[in-house]
């Protein structure tokens, strides 16, 4: 039990540890993501109103972002389940891009099956390799159903207050139109109007990826922040669990050595006992027996 508990702790801290880094991506990806915003804001003053829809043909591309290294309690399961609830009416068309062999196990068992399984980061240096090829599959899936005609929503649990977490899923693209709206209508703020020498098609084409590419790369920071999360949750309950049976194995070995202690004094205490009567017994007896007994019998005349 000590070794577990050393494991257990062990765990915990490296839980810590791994957070940080993932906490400091989510922050520098937020600062690039505003620059993205502000392309946006300054190609939609210049092009005028942009009609944001749904996709023509209603069908959706769900990314799902679980855990493969474990120890996190019911993390994938829980994301799986609030995943089904939201796609309950949906397309069968619909497709899934799941990013964990774990989550994908749980999301068959729930009777979906993702298109395609790709794996984990498994440093904060990998979280730009994944948003890229998760970019880059999204894309290869517009271009089958034609320019445009794209919807893309994540899947993934972020923090909820300073301690509590919750699965969520937010949709990507269309963009929303109340961020398009907003853009629009937001004043540019310098007395310089921007300029750009690309077509507004195809800048705005490029922004809107930054901004998935944003996007995707600040859900894998954040399920990885809670990931870690969830197993220093778990830990600390183990952590609990194992000082609770620390103790009472303690107590269990302070009972038995007290009995083993108190038989071997009652062990002594008898043997002395019976030495005490033995020796009363030899006093006690006459001293003509004590006689013929030393010599060997009753003496003849």
């Amino acid at each position: 039990m000590q070794d577990i508990r050393s494991i257990v702790h062990t765990m915990k801290t490296l839980s810590v540890i791994n957070s940080a880094p993932y906490e400091h991506a989510a922050s520098a990806i937020a600062a690039y993501h505003e620059t993205v915003l502000l392309g946006l804001h300054a190609v939609l003053s210049q092009v005028g109103p942009l009609d944001v829809g749904p996709p023509v043909n209603g069908t959706k591309s769900f990314v799902v972002f679980g855990s493969d290294h474990g120890l996190c309690g019911n993390y994938n399961e829980a994301l799986a389940a609030h995943l089904t609830q939201h796609m309950a009416g949906g397309s069968e068309r619909d497709t899934i891009l799941c990013v964990g062999a774990q989550m994908t196990d749980a999301l068959s068992d729930l009777g979906m099956t993702p298109q395609t399984t790709v794996f984990p980061p498994a440093s904060v240096d990998g979280i730009g390799r994944l948003a890229n090829q998760l970019t880059q599959q999204l894309a290869d899936i517009q271009n089958s159903l034609g320019s445009g005609d794209m919807a893309v929503s994540l899947a993934y649990v972020t923090r909820d207050g300073p301690v509590g977490q919750r699965p969520v899923v937010t949709d990507l693209l269309p963009l929303d139109p109340g961020l398009v709206r907003n853009l629009q209508r937001k004043p540019w703020s310098s007395r310089s109007l921007p300029s750009f020498s690309m077509p507004p098609s195809e800048v705005f084409q490029a922004l809107v990826r930054g901004h998935l590419f944003a996007s995707i790369f600040h859900a894998v920071a954040e399920a990885l922040v809670t990931e870690n999360a969830a197993r220093l949750a778990q830990m600390q309950q183990a952590e609990k669990s194992v000082d609770d049976r620390l103790e009472s194995l303690g107590s269990e070995i302070r009972s038995v050595r007290q009995s083993e202690i108190t038989t071997e004094l009652l062990d002594v205490i008898i043997g002395f006992e019976a030495l005490k009567k033995k020796r009363g017994n030899t006093a006690s007896q006459p001293k003509d027996v004590l006689a013929e007994t030393h010599s060997g019998g009753p003496r003849q005349t």
